[in-house]
């Protein structure tokens, strides 16, 4: 379940397609946009091409509680079911950040790259935690800024602190994150969860002009507004910065109202 332009919700409908598994996704409304390409384009579209149902939920909504009248359903109907989470956030899912970080650091050590912080959008929690983990248990002591995308930055930090513990017991090594090893910064968000913000739509224009590099409103976007920002005040001064892009640039299809394109055109 998540948000109507989930990333996650997609991503997880092209693997269930790839394994021939069937998918549904619970759909809440927690932007209140009436916009029909918001609605049907963008994630929605892919979603329906990778052959996945889904169901629409007013904002607000007890989804977890509906994850499981969904799951009762389908296993009332003869179907094997196995529930995931909002974005992936539990230490199954987590995991896949881990090996991330394994790989941002086996990848830099190849290369004889060196960086001093790793800077990345935070949301519902999987992400940031897997990589603490990640990095906590090979003892990199590299500090991880999550962007907050959502919630508040108390509750943002405590919810990837108690993944991180989850997801750290999982792998084996109960006790390697400690809670200063959780920093988020969540002065991007704007006015709420999906909804777009001027300096989102700033770092969208600015790496897609000048990089070739597609982000989208929700996520990447706000977490490179926060890069952006946080350098141009100094905060990383003498730091070599990775940002790491978490995708969703397939979103960008529900948010073309978010633009304003008239500069483009070229009358000949």
């Amino acid at each position: 379940q998540g948000a109507t332009q989930t990333n996650h919700g997609r991503q997880t409908a092209a693997f269930a397609a790839k394994l021939g598994l069937k998918c549904h996704i619970l759909l809440e409304d927690r932007t209140g946009y009436q916009d029909g390409n918001y609605n049907t384009n963008g994630n929605v579209l892919l979603d329906h091409l990778h052959g996945a149902t889904t169901q629409k939920f007013p904002a607000g909504h007890d989804m977890p509680g509906e994850m499981e009248r969904a799951a009762e359903a389908k296993r009332a109907e003869g179907h094997k079911v196995y529930v995931i989470p909002g974005g992936g956030s539990n230490p199954t899912g987590a995991l896949g950040y881990v090996n991330a970080a394994f790989e941002l650091l086996g990848q830099a050590n190849e290369r004889g790259l060196k960086f001093d912080r790793l800077v990345h959008a935070t949301g519902s929690s999987g992400t940031q935690a897997g990589l603490v983990t990640g990095l906590c248990a090979m003892n990199a002591q590299l500090p991880i800024l999550g962007i907050g995308t959502r919630a508040p930055m108390e509750k943002q930090e405590n919810m990837v602190f108690d993944l991180a513990c989850r997801t750290a017991e999982k792998l084996g090594c109960p006790g390697v994150v400690q809670r200063g090893d959780v920093m988020a910064n969540t002065d991007y968000v704007g006015e709420g969860y999906g909804l777009p913000t001027q300096s989102g739509l700033e770092a969208i224009k600015m790496f897609a002009e000048l990089e070739g590099i597609l982000l989208d409103p929700c996520y990447s976007a706000k977490g490179a507004a926060g890069l952006i920002d946080l350098a141009r005040k100094g905060a990383f001064y003498g730091e070599r910065i990775v940002f790491l892009h978490t995708g969703g640039a397939a979103a960008l299809g529900g948010y073309d109202f978010a633009f304003d394109f008239s500069r483009n055109w070229v009358t000949l």
